[in-house]
């Protein structure tokens, strides 16, 4: 998975997570963490709208 990691100017790598994915990632509805995790996981680059859209079901 290549989204969300970057690398500092001494090497080392770091994942950063946007804060409204953690809020989409929530238990409860199963169906829309399913949709989020797929919308996510075929991303290069985050696309927060796009995460948003999948969470509704859009």
């Amino acid at each position: 998975m290549e989204c969300g990691w970057l690398k500092d100017k001494f090497g080392l790598s770091w994942q950063i997570v946007p804060a409204v994915q953690d809020e989409l990632m929530q238990p409860g509805d199963p169906e829309a963490l399913a949709r989020v995790t797929q919308a996510f996981l075929q991303m290069k680059k985050f696309d927060i709208a796009a995460l948003v859209r999948a969470y509704e079901g859009r």
